[in-house]
């Protein structure tokens, strides 16, 4: 009976990429959230599906290099969870550093700061914990702005220098940067002499 929309939800996992990470809303134009669960448990038995944690699922990604099927990307899975309880979240701390190609330590657990609630979600090595935030820090900015403030405030005033603004220039594309220089009017001082420099010839007057 189902059977219809156990493949117009295949069709939809099988043109995604490999890696992407699923929640049960995202099909929720194609059938309700019964016949959603029941057609993901059957691809999941067929294998088109992976369970990631309860209600996160991903398309499996298969490593040539490896010889072996790889773990969910952890940033997919943040986003998902995020899109299912309609959070706004940004990377912080050494996640931040990360993404931004200011640290290449690997963190231990993935950081982001978010509008919802606290909470932590864990799966074979895998660690992400969302950090509350005032919706001040999150809502109205744009993903990069979020991120480079967010690395910004991880680092530190003392330990920002020309090294961390000459590649956080390079990182970012002269719309994000108009962005940034925009909507981080609104971040403390430092941060947002920083972000001039990083922006630098985007402004005709500072």
């Amino acid at each position: 009976m189902n059977n219809g929309y156990t493949e117009q939800i295949r069709d939809r996992i099988i043109n995604a990429p490999e890696g992407s990470v699923f929640v049960n809303s995202d099909f929720a134009d194609i059938a309700d959230n019964n016949t959603i669960k029941q057609s993901i448990n059957r691809l999941i038995q067929e294998g088109v599906l992976r369970r990631v944690i309860r209600g996160v699922f991903d398309k499996p990604k298969f490593s040539k290099l490896l010889g072996e099927y790889v773990a969910a990307d952890p940033d997919a899975v943040a986003k998902a969870l995020a899109r299912c309880y309609h959070w706004t979240i940004a990377p912080c701390g050494d996640t931040a550093l990360n993404m931004l190609g200011l640290s290449t330590q690997v963190t231990a657990v993935w950081s982001y700061i978010s509008d919802g609630p606290y909470k932590t979600y864990e799966w074979d090595k895998t660690k992400i914990e969302f950090k509350h935030r005032t919706n001040k820090e999150v809502t109205g900015l744009s993903p990069m702005t979020i991120l480079v403030i967010q690395a910004l405030k991880t680092l530190g005033k003392e330990h920002v220098d020309e090294k961390t603004i000459r590649v956080l220039s390079r990182r970012l594309n002269e719309d994000e940067k108009a962005a940034l220089l925009a909507e981080g009017a609104e971040a403390t001082d430092w941060i947002y002499t920083v972000i001039k420099e990083i922006c630098k010839g985007e402004r005709e007057n500072d």
